[in-house]
């Protein structure tokens, strides 16, 4: 048999270091044409030279991910079968840090990269790569909004198109996979209002309230007043515009306010939907801690959070999440979250695991996007489209595997009334 021709074998044999694996589940096509790998497996496309030069300079999973960012990889049919394929192998499937190529391994890229005419200087990282949170303290005020800044206030108008109607950024839930997503998001909302127990004139705080849409859910449907905080300045204007067109200026106000700067206390129940994962583990005690200080004796908190469900792992500030998605964001395991709000004094009520929702949640939003790309492309940019569209596919095969999950704790301030005696006043 002739020995094979074209890019393809070497970008095969770059991969397979990269990813730390003799057996690539997938096919390779290069820019010049050529193939290699199984024939009727999910096609990764490498565009151009620098797409390998990414590999070269940073052989792990930045590397690879800049170079989907930047259009030099792409995966030009069934998203979820390609990513699947590639986080079933390797370093990806043994769920640890990327292990540093070895000197001689980086001879080999390097060769790869002389025999291709693909070597050259590192190519400058995509413009939406974040790089500011690099300085200052962690998880201090001014280094927190400059992380929020990032993730949130990329549009308004490119968010609409992938979350819908409902303008809902966090996990639904789906009594059933073809109720919609408005709907499934609605059921979620409602939920909340229901687990805290909301009565007319309760007053309620949304930490992380995003576009205001608990706040309005909860204020239209349970005669509550809400304060909504946000680090985000584009959320809290649009929330402020829906709440005036809605016609609860008197009964919502949204806030650009750091939630430990809030102090006028007492609230009757406070909703944290997707915000913990902001707060780092460093500082989930003084969270918890604080929040119960902002609660009458006898209110509930409701903390609903993404959790890390595969064991000890340590933060990798250098992957795609923490550069491109959440600068500073860490997943915390639900025994970590549990301890800290019992620490602070609260009593947990009831927990609730929605993992397999959460994959549901994500898939909708890609379909939006994907639906849509022209449009999120031209409000925003082709990079930072591609990256949501990375961080949302993976994600959802993430919590489809059981790495991620997502749950909703229900904690009380002791004191006031005692709890119900059954699940069954929200379930």
């Amino acid at each position: 048999m002739g020995k094979k021709k074209g890019v393809a074998p070497c970008l095969a044999d770059a991969l397979e270091i990269v990813l730390g694996t003799k057996e690539l589940p997938m096919r390779l096509r290069a820019w010049d044409g050529s193939e290699a790998g199984l024939a009727r497996a999910p096609v990764i496309e490498f565009r151009s030279r620098r797409g390998l030069r990414h590999m070269l300079w940073s052989p792990d999973q930045l590397g690879l991910s800049r170079a989907y960012v930047a259009g030099d990889i792409d995966a030009p049919g069934d998203l979820f079968e390609s990513f699947s394929a590639l986080s079933s192998v390797g370093k990806f499937a043994e769920l640890k840090a990327f292990r540093p190529p070895t000197f001689g391994e980086r001879m080999t890229l390097l060769n790869t990269d002389v025999r291709v005419g693909a070597l050259g200087l590192p190519p400058a990282p995509p413009p939406e790569e974040m790089n500011v949170t690099r300085s200052g303290r962690k998880h201090s005020r001014k280094r927190d909004a400059a992380a929020i800044s990032h993730h949130y206030d990329v549009g308004n108008e490119f968010y609409a198109l992938v979350l819908g109607r409902s303008m809902v950024y966090s996990c639904a839930v789906w009594e059933q996979e073809n109720i919609g997503l408005d709907a499934a998001q609605e059921a979620k909302l409602d939920l909340v209002c229901r687990k805290l127990g909301l009565r007319p004139g309760m007053r309620v705080l949304d930490v992380g309230c995003g576009w205001g849409s608990f706040a309005l859910h909860a204020a239209q449907n349970y005669g509550v007043d809400v304060v909504g905080v946000t680090l985000s300045k584009e959320q809290a204007a649009l929330g402020q515009e829906r709440v005036a067109a809605a016609g609860l200026a008197d009964h919502i106000e949204i806030r650009v306010q750091d939630y430990r700067d809030v102090h006028d206390r007492p609230f009757d129940a406070i909703s944290s939907i997707g915000m913990a994962e902001h707060v780092g583990g460093d500082h989930i005690g003084s969270y918890a801690s604080h929040l119960y200080g902002l609660l009458r004796p006898g209110g509930r908190l409701l903390n609903h959070a993404i959790s890390w469900n595969a064991g000890e792992m340590p933060p990798d500030p250098d992957s795609f999440i923490p550069r491109y998605v959440f600068p500073d964001g860490e997943m915390l395991s639900l025994t970590v979250t549990l301890g800290a709000l019992e620490s602070a004094g609260l009593e947990v009520l009831d927990v609730e695991a929605l993992r397999q929702h959460y994959a549901l949640t994500l898939r909708a939003w890609v379909r939006n996007l994907e639906e849509n790309w022209d449009e999120a492309v031209r409000l925003t940019s082709e990079g930072r489209a591609r990256v949501w569209r990375l961080y949302m596919a993976s994600s959802a095969l993430g919590f489809e595997r059981g790495l991620n999950g997502v749950n909703q704790v229900l904690v009380q301030r002791p004191g006031g009334e005692d709890p119900p005696l059954r699940r069954g006043e929200w379930v």
